[in-house]
């Protein structure tokens, strides 16, 4: 090793060292984005079907019991439909009330 390449190691494995870890912080980002955006969903179909089985306010307890704030319930006869925040991610789902069995 030449005399002025002392420490050239050390460089690079910090300059590593850095990259790496902004990977794994960009990767959380993304992660935590797609893990909210699915727990939106998740509370948005299970606000929707006990609205359609219930209430409005039987969605909102849904929706809450699953982590998420309700933005609107709108109803057109038998049919419920429920957008939810999750952190930052926003989600709707809809349901229709079935009024009769199928066989």
């Amino acid at each position: 090793m030449a005399a002025n390449d002392r420490g050239a190691v050390t460089v690079l494995a910090a300059m590593w060292i850095a990259l790496a870890a902004a990977m794994a912080l960009g990767l959380s980002a993304v992660g935590g984005a797609a893990l909210d955006r699915s727990r939106a969903s998740t509370a948005a179909d299970a606000a929707a079907l006990a609205g359609a089985a219930d209430d409005d306010a039987a969605a909102v307890v849904a929706a809450e019991r699953n982590g998420a704030v309700v933005l609107a319930v709108e109803r057109a006869g038998e049919r419920v439909e429920v957008r939810v925040r999750y952190g930052d991610a926003t989600a709707t789902a809809t349901a229709v009330r079935v009024s009769q069995r199928v066989p």
